[in-house]
C-alpha cells in the first residue's frame, strides 16, 4: 500500500485536531466502501471523535440513509458534485457529528465514461451548520490506488477544513 504511511500520518492528525477542539466526524462513502471510517476507527480513543459511518455504495442506500433527493441521482448522476455535497450534509443530517466528508466517485476496473472516466472522485466535506463544498479529484492507477488516494485526500481535505477553522478563531 503505497499511501499507507501517508494515510496514517493523515488519519493521527486529524484525530488531534478532532480532540482538540472536541469535534465529532461522521463519514458517508461510496466507492471506498468503508475505508475512511476503518482508517479512523483503528486509532485508538477514536469513539472520542469518531461517531459513525454511512456506507451508501447504491444509489438507493443514498437516498435512504442520507436522504439524497432521487432528482440529483438522475439529473446530476451519483458521480457528481451536487450528489457529493448531498451526501456531506445528509451526514451530518442523520448523525450527531459535526464534521463529516462524503466520497463518490468510479474507482474501476470498469464503470468510466468519456465524460467521467475511472480515477473520477468528488469528495465533500459539510459541517453542522449546513455549509458544504466539493472538490472534484482524477486520480490514476488501478481500483486499490483510486480508493487509497480517495482516502488520503478526504482526510487531508478535512484536515485542512478544521486547521483554516481554527486559526480563524
Amino acid at each position: 500500500m503505497v499511501y499507507g504511511n501517508a494515510i496514517a500520518r493523515a488519519a493521527e492528525l486529524l484525530a488531534e485536531r478532532l480532540n482538540h477542539q472536541q469535534l465529532m466526524a461522521v463519514t458517508a462513502e461510496s466507492c471506498t466502501g468503508g475505508g475512511i471510517a476503518h482508517v479512523l476507527t483503528s486509532i485508538a480513543g477514536s469513539s472520542r471523535w469518531f461517531e459513525r459511518g454511512f456506507i451508501t455504495y447504491s444509489n438507493e442506500a443514498k437516498q435512504d440513509m442520507l436522504g439524497v433527493q432521487a432528482d440529483i441521482l438522475e439529473s446530476h448522476g451519483a458521480v457528481s458534485e451536487e450528489a457529493a455535497l448531498a451526501m456531506a450534509r445528509g451526514a451530518i443530517t442523520y448523525s450527531r457529528g459535526h464534521v463529516s466528508v462524503a466520497v463518490t466517485g468510479i474507482a474501476g476496473p470498469d464503470g468510466g465514461s468519456e465524460e467521467k472516466p475511472v480515477g473520477t472522485v468528488w469528495i465533500a466535506w459539510g459541517q453542522k451548520l449546513g455549509y458544504a463544498e466539493a472538490q472534484r479529484f482524477h486520480f490514476v492507477g488501478g481500483r486499490d490506488a483510486v480508493r487509497q488516494q480517495t482516502i488520503l485526500e478526504a482526510i487531508r481535505g478535512l484536515n485542512a477544513r478544521l486547521e483554516s477553522s481554527q486559526s480563524a478563531k
